[in-house]
């Protein structure tokens, strides 16, 4: 059974039961997500999801969370559906990230919503404000291992990032991009000829 069957067999219950863990403490619930991080396979994904995904601002059904993720700012995270975010990713939201339907995002990649600003020159640079902003990657989307993610950028939809790119500026829809910084290499409609 995948995930998509699964969800339409026990979603109610799925969604039900991460309702209820979400009114324990958010301590109790990092310290078991942590004990339980390593855990490849679909029993650990869905132990993660269910203690996750009622912190989320919001979260669709069939999400696969891999081991080893990272992830900031929950209460600013918008999943959609059927969405996979593999191994050791790290996903900041303190800037508010929005991640549409039937996105991939392969395993190493940095997602991040927040910057260290450096005008300040009394203080070093790290004591300096943060600014963020809000990365929304739309619906079909696919990002490569390695990829970094600047924050204020919009990923359009049915787009291909391709493994090592670093994303600092707007990607349009149908389009394939690479490299760093990234740029468009190929519009997919030319794949498809």
């Amino acid at each position: 059974m995948n995930g998509r069957e699964f969800f339409g067999r026990f979603g109610f219950i799925v969604r039900k039961i991460s309702i209820l863990l979400s009114v324990f403490p958010e301590g109790f619930v990092s310290f078991i997500v942590a004990c339980f991080s390593s855990f490849g396979g679909r029993w650990a994904s869905l132990l993660r999801y269910v203690l996750l995904s009622g912190r989320f601002e919001s979260c669709g059904s069939n999400v696969y969370l891999g081991p080893g993720l990272t992830l900031k700012g929950l209460s600013r995270l918008v999943v959609g559906d059927n969405v996979s975010i593999h191994d050791y990713s790290y996903l900041d939201a303190q800037g508010g990230l929005t991640i549409g339907d039937n996105v991939s995002i392969a395993h190493h990649v940095s997602i991040l919503t927040f910057n260290h600003t450096w005008s300040d020159l009394e203080r070093p640079i790290k004591y300096n404000p943060v600014v963020t902003e809000g990365v929304v990657i739309e619906s079909d989307v696919w990002i490569g291992c390695g990829v970094r993610i600047m924050p204020g950028v919009i990923i359009g939809r049915r787009s291909v990032i391709a493994a090592g790119a670093v994303v600092t500026k707007n990607i349009p829809s149908g389009v394939i991009v690479a490299g760093v910084p990234a740029r468009v290499i190929k519009l997919i409609s030319d794949e498809a000829r």
